[in-house]
């Protein structure tokens, strides 16, 4: 599959990538702090959320959240699969998206971007490996904390819908550039600030 951008884009991107999660590094840990407080008492259980998710060049990698879910284990589900398990307080860090914060972390690390298609649960990605012929397409770039699919088309729990999602992060592969960037940066921007919006 052909990689859209120039050279200088991919080297932008990436620089962009470490500044930005290093200035938001003070802002996760003041957020930690703050969960770390509260939890105890709106959402018991620990902190972080660790799950293996399938990353660049179909590696895994272990992501990062801030736990919005009681702390009972289950298989691999869609996301909307899950409400009934979402706490009060941890569907209010979902609509903010503050549950996504630790993922810089990730980033910081080279596993994931800012910008990129999600990464998928690895019982999922091996189901569409099989099903979909072009989804491995999808790992030749680092995946991302968002990105066309999820400001476009949002959480599914389809075939269908997978299916859109995957012409989605296809387009933005081939069509990667700052203006691509710039559109589903401001796009996150907005349903972060604003709480509504597909992601």
């Amino acid at each position: 599959m052909q990689i859209g951008g120039t050279r200088l884009f991919w080297r932008f991107k990436r620089l962009n990538d470490l500044v930005i999660s290093v200035l938001l590094l003070p802002v996760l840990g003041t957020a930690a702090v703050l969960l770390l407080v509260v939890n105890p008492w709106v959402n018991p259980g620990p902190l972080m959320f660790r799950q293996t998710r399938v990353g660049w060049y179909d590696q895994p990698f272990v992501m990062l959240k801030f736990r919005t879910m009681r702390p009972d284990a289950g298989q691999a589900r869609f996301a909307d699969a899950e409400s009934h398990r979402i706490t009060g307080f941890g569907a209010i860090l979902r609509r903010f998206r503050i549950d996504e914060l630790p993922q810089i972390i990730n980033v910081l690390r080279g596993e994931m971007s800012l910008i990129g298609p999600r990464p998928e649960q690895p019982e999922f990605a091996r189901q569409y490996w099989q099903t979909l012929p072009d989804y491995h397409h999808r790992h030749v770039v680092r995946p991302g904390l968002s990105g066309l699919s999820q400001v476009v088309q949002g959480y599914t729990s389809d075939d269908q819908g997978t299916r859109v999602k995957l012409a989605l992060d296809l387009r933005y592969i081939s069509k990667s550039g700052f203006r691509m960037e710039a559109y589903i940066f401001w796009r996150t921007l907005v349903t972060v600030l604003t709480g509504y919006g597909a992601i």
